[in-house]
């Protein structure tokens, strides 16, 4: 490939301003927050934040969710969210990492080693995934292949992973993606109104639900008319099992504000006719078997809802990975207690069928002795009721017990007036509950907040952080968060929030002019302007952070109470490279974070000045995903220092084209060519807002894009100019039929349109076909004004 011919840009007609997605001005915020805050996250040299979603819960809070690389390789452990409300204010943040990572990515154990240990932990092994090198957060870090092992264990289907330790070779962590449960006519609610296909069973309102055997296929038929209403019919199972799932998905939506099982409008398959006493979800669909007594099937309400429980709980931030031993597996057994319940409670219906109760599983008679646990007393079943340091050690469904009794006191209380049974507490307090709505919300928002370290202690301490910001104004629902988990003995952590009486107080925080010029060794001044938007004024204290490093910020004064303003003076010492800073400001209010971006341009005012320069070394505030729309599953933009790679001689991953680090598609050579490459669909990164004088003014850059012979013109790389007037495509590559090496090349191209405007530099890259391995490299981004 040649580099494109350098050339004027045409401009298109600029789009009608729309109104802003809460979910990006949340995404802006929290990034703000990162940037400003990076001990508060635990940012160490070598890592990479990347934003990998945004989760919106009741009344307009916004879920904002990171991953973390460290030198390019994943980072277990390292995942943190920050809560904003509808305007992008900052409520709070929830991470669990406690230090800064600092341990080579230098491996002593071989992958096949990992690999051989990693298979013997499955008696049955049917496949098995390459091992791949992360780094797990305990303490400053520690080196660890993760390989994936599907089979059978314990005579059950397991899709086990195991975290093998590269310096050592011995077993670090493991946990199975495999949860199990130990006019259409339904076995357990009569004859139901389904929602399906005229002549298949999949829900046309509901994406990703639909019903059949072991195969997987879905049933079909002459009519939309399923079932018999027998115990033994698999078609049956069928219309129960899809008929409790589409409840369910209206509960999270009506009740919790969620969308869809997986949040963001899909859900998953079900499967019925499994030969075991048993029901389970292995992290794709859900499969459901029968009783002991093989008289009917595992597909109640509460069973039903359960599993798919256990994929709300995979799909919320942290997954379903990691955890102090079986204490995270507990509370996802827990969990899918949880929503079963919410489900029966949300359907409420007669006695006659599936009435509402805290028990799980009586109508199927598992094993035959009824409810296989009991929320409201798990010790009646022989599950512990209170937390203890026993529980990380506990079978992983018993260790659902505390977690359940704690959401039956929430909800219930210890005394009920309702018919509900009575409740013994740990601490023999009494506890009044606040309603199975009001608590599963809560619930809810707890897990919107979820990492991957998620313990009882960090669940009190998020879902209080719920309850408050949920719930603003009223301490009710806060103290009885607080007094369900001190009654199954999980205490007061340090640092949680109180339970306050006043209104959600909020400020909004701008800067005139929000970009200015200084030469090295002179100053730019804005002022830093609040007001009071709900409740009353706080004290918000004034600091900023410039990327990258040089200028300083100082405000005169320091803090104000909201709805006063301060002078804000940036000054830019002499030598200070020319180039644009890009400079967050953070308002650190008593109840809420604001945050804003200020502009610095220094030099660039005259001929041979550069205006912008990044050559990734360090970051300079490129937003992976910005608008959110991104559908690659593997090989995000990520600045880092990329791992070369190759296949049967042709480069594809290349070393940067200066330094060490530059944005590419996936820093990490894992154990082949393919591991880390750009993989189904599209990912795009933005750069900081850049401020251009007038003049003439030239954007440089070094690029490549490398793939094999199993691209198509599909895939490509795109580097786009964006500005107030509209936006330019730059540079365009397409793949093809054919292996094409990587080789850094440089592109040269002619701003001057854009003089005078703020212009983003947006690039993307795809692997938008059918999969191919496909790498892609952006370097040495510098426009100049000559």
């Amino acid at each position: 490939m040649s580099s494109p011919a350098t050339g004027a840009i045409p401009r298109t007609a600029p789009a009608a301003p729309a109104k802003p997605d809460p979910r990006t001005v949340a995404a802006a915020s929290a990034d703000r927050l990162v940037a400003a805050k990076p001990a508060e996250f635990k940012v160490a040299a070598k890592d990479g934040i990347v934003r990998r979603g945004v989760t919106s819960g009741l009344h307009g809070l916004q879920h904002v969710q990171y991953e973390r690389t460290y030198d390019g390789l994943p980072v277990y452990g390292g995942d943190f969210v920050v809560t904003t409300n509808a305007s992008g204010g900052v409520l709070s943040t929830s991470v669990d990492q406690t230090k800064k990572l600092s341990v080579s990515t230098r491996a002593t154990v071989g992958a096949a080693a990992a690999a051989r240990t990693s298979r013997a932990k499955v008696s049955k092994v049917e496949s098995a995934s390459t091992p791949r090198l992360m780094v797990l957060a305990e303490g400053a870090g520690r080196l660890v292949y993760e390989t994936v092992v599907s089979g059978t264990r314990k005579n059950a289907p397991t899709k086990l992973h195991v975290l093998v330790d590269a310096k050592t070779g011995k077993v670090v962590k493991t946990w199975d993606e495999v949860r199990d449960a130990a006019d259409d006519r339904s076995y357990y609610h009569g004859t139901v109104d389904l929602s399906t296909a005229a002549t298949s069973m999949t829900d046309p309102q509901r994406s990703g639900v639909r019903c059949g055997g072991q195969s997987g296929s879905t049933y079909t038929g002459s009519d939309s008319a399923w079932g018999s209403g027998s115990g033994t019919d698999l078609e049956t199972a069928c219309v129960d099992a899809m008929y409790a799932v589409q409840k369910e998905w209206d509960m999270l939506r009506d009740w919790l504000g969620r969308s869809g099982i997986n949040g963001s409008g899909g859900g998953f398959p079900l499967r019925v006719g499994l030969n075991q006493a048993n029901a389970y979800w292995n992290g794709s669909y859900t499969n459901f078997g029968h009783n002991q007594a093989g008289t009917r099937q595992a597909t109640s309400v509460d069973v039903v809802g359960h599993e798919n429980g256990h994929a709300v709980f995979t799909t919320t931030p942290g997954g379903d990975s990691g955890g102090n031993g079986n204490e995270k597996g507990g509370m996802n057994e827990s969990a899918g207690d949880i929503f079963g319940a919410l489900t029966e409670h949300y359907m409420n219906e007669p006695s006659n069928l599936d009435p509402p109760d805290y028990l799980v599983g009586e109508e199927v008679d598992l094993v035959g002795s009824g409810p296989i646990r009991n929320m409201y007393n798990p010790q009646a079943l022989g599950d512990p009721n209170c937390y203890s340091s026993s529980i990380p050690s506990t079978e992983v469904h018993a260790a659902a017990g505390p977690q359940n009794h704690w959401f039956y006191l929430l909800a219930e209380g210890s005394n009920p007036s309702n018919g509900n049974p009575t409740s013994p507490t740990c601490n023999n307090s009494t506890v009044t509950g606040i309603g199975v709505k009001k608590a599963g919300q809560i619930f809810m928002g707890g897990l919107n907040r979820k990492v991957t370290s998620w313990s009882h202690a960090r669940a009190r301490v998020e879902t209080i952080n719920a309850a408050v910001e949920l719930f603003p104004g009223s301490p009710t629902e806060c103290n009885a968060v607080k007094a369900a988990w001190s009654a199954i003995n999980v205490p007061a952590q340090s640092g949680e929030a109180s339970c306050g009486t006043q209104q959600q107080n909020d400020f909004s925080l701008s800067l005139n002019p929000g970009s200015g010029g200084a030469q090295a060794g002179g100053t730019a001044t804005a002022t830093v302007t609040t007001a009071v938007t709900g409740g009353s004024a706080q004290q918000v204290a004034l600091s900023g952070t410039s990327s990258p490093s040089g200028p300083t910020v100082s405000f005169s004064p320091s803090t104000v109470t909201a709805g006063q303003s301060a002078t804000m003076t940036v000054r830019v010492p002499a030598g200070t490279a020319d180039g644009t800073y890009r400079i967050t400001v953070l308002g650190d209010g008593a109840s809420v974070d604001r945050s804003a971006t200020y502009t610095l341009t220094v030099g660039g005012g005259s001929p041979g000045g550069t205006v912008f320069s990044d050559d990734f070394e360090t970051s300079q505030g490129w937003t992976t995903d910005p608008n959110g729309s991104d559908t690659a599953t593997a090989g995000a933009w990520q600045r880092g220092t990329p791992q070369p790679t190759s296949w049967s001689g042709t480069n594809l991953q290349l070393a940067a084209a200066g330094g060490s680090a530059d944005l590419v598609t996936g820093a990490g050579a894992g154990t082949d060519a393919g591991t880390y490459d750009l993989d189904g669909g599209v990912t795009s990164v933005q750069s900081p807002a850049i401020s251009l004088p007038s003049g003439t003014l030239s954007l440089s850059f070094n690029w490549y894009l490398a793939h094999l012979n199993n691209s198509s013109t599909e895939d490509y790389l795109r580097v786009r100019v964006v500005g107030s007037n509209g936006s330019s495509t730059l540079l365009s590559q397409s793949g093809a039929m054919a292996d094409k090496a990587g080789a850094w090349q440089t592109a040269t191209y002619d701003l001057s349109a854009y003089a005078g405007q703020s212009v983003r530099i947006v690039v993307e890259a795809a692997d938008a076909g059918s999969g191919s391995l496909v790498e892609a490299g952006l370097d040495n981004v510098k426009i100049t004004k000559s």
